[in-house]
């Protein structure tokens, strides 16, 4: 008897999203310092490293991490980086999770021992 190939699922682009902005808030570090961001209006990279135990350039890197994820905006002041949340980006993030959530309180969704 031959193995019959599972046709593989479509991954669409709202997988790729929320995969993408949950590899970005995959390290504690990044949840804190969008949680620091999320408390105020605006923060330059240096308050943020006054916040946490790191050195200024782990901070930096982290924050390219949220940056490049669309999670935090930021914008040159001088010979500074201000950042802020952007609040729209962290909107369609729980978008995208409710989305997720909801397909688990399907009642079609019952799987193995669910029952």
């Amino acid at each position: 008897m031959t193995a019959v190939a599972a046709t593989p699922a479509r991954i669409d682009a709202t997988d790729d999203e929320l995969a993408a902005i949950a590899k970005a808030l995959g390290h504690p570090v990044r949840v804190r310092i969008l949680r620091l961001l999320m408390d105020r209006t605006s923060c330059y990279c240096g308050e943020i490293v006054e916040e946490l135990p790191l050195a200024q350039a782990t901070v930096s890197q982290h924050l390219k991490v949220l940056k490049d994820a669309g999670l935090i905006v930021g914008t040159i002041d001088g010979p500074r980086v201000c950042y802020c949340a952007h609040r729209e980006r962290l909107a369609r993030l729980g978008e995208l999770v409710n989305n997720l959530v909801a397909v688990a309180k399907s009642p079609d969704a019952a799987c193995c021992d669910e029952e």
